[in-house]
């Protein structure tokens, strides 16, 4: 895919629990359209950490802010972008690593297998978004990120 062309959807979320299983269904179905119309290759193993970020995502939005969400997929060079956006203007914090917590880890489990992952103040509310690698082994990474 040439450097300036890229592939996004944004679709609104309703606040119900259903909002959740939706937006993986959507991601999933979003990079099988890529894959398919624009021949950009993602893995398996990229289609199963796109949902699962997507869950934890949407999940916190769902959580933690009263309403609706956004959630903007976009596939540019050889990362998927996924972001959400929702309403409350607080901003995340990564918990400490704690085996013995019960829940709660999502964030974490968001940013370790993430290539970027980046959290912003909106006019209302607020945007994160974390990048995932198409490939499997971008870099010879697991997370995709590059050697220091």
């Amino acid at each position: 895919m040439p450097n300036d062309e890229a592939i996004a959807t944004t679709v609104a979320l309703g606040g119900d629990g259903a909002c959740i299983a939706e937006a993986r269904h959507l991601a999933a179905e979003f990079l099988t359209r890529v894959q398919a119309e624009h021949g950009v290759e993602v893995s398996r193993r990229a289609m199963d950490l796109t949902q699962l970020v997507v869950s934890e995502l949407v999940t916190n939005a769902r959580k933690y802010a009263a309403g609706a969400a956004l959630m903007n997929l976009r596939v540019a060079e050889d990362v998927v972008e996924v972001a959400v956006w929702d309403c409350d203007p607080m901003l995340p914090v990564a918990r400490i690593a704690d085996a013995g917590r019960v829940g709660q880890h999502g964030l974490e489990i968001v940013i370790a297998v993430a290539q970027g992952f980046e959290v912003q103040r909106e006019p209302v509310g607020k945007r994160i978004t974390a990048r995932l690698a198409l490939s499997d082994d971008p870099g010879g990474v697991v997370a995709g990120r590059r050697p220091l």
